[in-house]
């Protein structure tokens, strides 16, 4: 769907839920407020300006691999996204600008990850949805084995996830990235992170610090704050949970009604 206010920008959905926004004429204008938050993550991976080697699983509209191609030119990306349809759409209507380092493959997720390069990637973006749940093949203690196999030492993987109390699902994530990665955290609006209500939160996971003092100023000055959980608040989240098979793995929970709409 066309955005009436900006001549060249597109909102894209699936299944009614908001799944890209792209303005073609600025990648670097994020509408969404979790999208927003991811940029914030890849602003602060390192020196400004500097290029990354990415694997973003979930392309969607291509929105942050256009924002990291224009604020860290020379980036490397890999998008790895499932829906050849979509992929098709985006290719015809939302065309990558040339020279933009960004290859796109139309493949699963967890297939790229376990096929990538050993210490190949500085980051992993993950934003993989099936309709509104991430799919259960990406939410084991297995998969988070493989993401921290790809990522090199200092690397920082990034995901879009949601959950609402209790939190059953968030938990069992923090539980299995908990088994690979010495440092955690997430960032989620107060309200979610309270119970309130239904939402997204993007977990982070690394083996080197985080900069959680630079993401926490940039998370609390968006239109709609969010909050930086880590350390001991997040240890008490994830107390009890236990790492998640891939036997026993499941879907994220379904989002209740009108939660991801629009109208």
């Amino acid at each position: 769907m066309p955005d009436i206010d900006r001549p060249r920008a597109w909102l894209l959905t699936v299944d009614g839920a908001p799944q890209s926004y792209v303005d073609l004429d600025a990648p670097t204008h994020l509408e969404f407020e979790y999208v927003r938050r991811l940029a914030h993550v890849l602003d602060e991976a390192t020196t400004p300006g500097q290029p990354l080697d990415a694997l973003h699983l979930g392309g969607g509209a291509l929105t942050l691999p256009r924002y990291l191609a224009a604020t860290r030119p020379r980036s490397r990306q890999r998008v790895i996204e499932a829906d050849r349809g979509l992929l098709a759409l985006v290719a015809q209507h939302l065309p990558l600008p040339d020279g933009s380092g960004i290859e796109v493959r139309a493949q699963d997720a967890r297939t790229a990850l376990e096929e990538a390069p050993e210490g190949s990637a500085d980051i992993i973006v993950a934003d993989v949805f099936g309709g509104s749940r991430v799919p259960a093949h990406l939410t084991s203690v297995e998969y988070a084995q493989a993401a921290a196999r790809v990522l090199r030492s200092h690397g920082l993987y990034a995901a879009n996830l949601a959950d609402g109390a209790p939190f059953d699902f968030l938990r069992g994530q923090l539980a299995n990235f908990a088994t690979v990665f010495t440092q955690l955290a997430l960032i989620a609006e107060p309200s979610v992170l309270r119970g309130r209500r239904f939402g997204n939160a993007v977990l982070l996971a690394s083996r080197t610090e985080l900069p959680l003092a630079a993401l926490a100023r940039r998370v609390a000055g968006d239109a709609f704050p969010a909050r930086v959980e880590h350390g001991a608040a997040l240890r008490r989240m994830i107390a009890g949970a236990l790492p998640v098979r891939d036997a026993d793995a499941v879907p994220s929970p379904e989002p209740p009604s009108g939660a991801f709409s629009v109208g």
